[in-house]
């Protein structure tokens, strides 16, 4: 993420900060406190949100689960939030589970975001950022018949009541080092739309 951070705030003039978390050893839910108290220690009135993959959904978590979240847009980034396939495949083999870790398999195994983050959706423009090359050890798991970033369909990308859905050519790894896939996002910060 830290191109990301790098491109926002030389280009953008916005403020970024990198949060890390530990997605195998962490629940869902407590990464998402951990975000929420990680934002509220910035010290700001308002905060955009952008999320690579599970990080989308922990953002939307945090949001749901915060009954005082401060206001702001949210952009996922290649993020599951109809569910994983590959991960669903994937949590079949019992060596796979200290791989996919806590947070993941709650967040897109036993129940997805689009079950739980449609009341964030009412309250916030949520822009989601798909990718459709190929590139990723996903598709060798799940065997796409779709377009998908190599890691995620394009289908799973989908979540009820978001604002805006983006297609774009890049890969699920290829988001983080992609400047258009940062304009758009940025875009949307400013302007609750992608750019067209």
């Amino acid at each position: 993420m830290y191109l990301i951070k790098r491109r926002l705030e030389r280009e953008y003039g916005m403020r970024v900060s990198l949060f890390s978390y530990p997605s195998v050893r962490g629940t869902l839910d407590e990464n998402a406190a951990a975000l929420s108290k990680f934002i509220l220690h910035q010290g700001l009135d308002g905060v955009h949100i952008l999320g690579h993959s599970l990080g989308g959904i922990l953002a939307l978590r945090s949001l749901a689960n915060d009954p005082h979240a401060l206001p702001g847009r949210v952009v996922c980034i290649g993020s599951p939030l109809t569910g994983s396939r590959a991960a669903r495949i994937l949590n079949e083999f019992q060596w796979a589970e200290d791989i996919l870790g806590n947070s993941l398999s709650a967040a897109v195994i036993h129940r997805s975001a689009n079950d739980w983050a449609t009341s964030v959706a009412a309250e916030r423009d949520i822009g989601v950022i798909a990718g459709n090359v190929p590139i990723g050890f996903g598709r060798f798991v799940a065997d796409f018949r779709e377009d998908n970033d190599g890691t995620v369909a394009v289908s799973e990308t989908r979540l009820d009541g978001a604002k805006d859905h983006l297609i774009m050519h890049v890969s699920h790894k290829g988001m983080l080092v992609s400047g258009e896939v940062v304009d758009q996002a940025a875009a949307f910060f400013k302007r609750g739309e992608f750019l067209r």
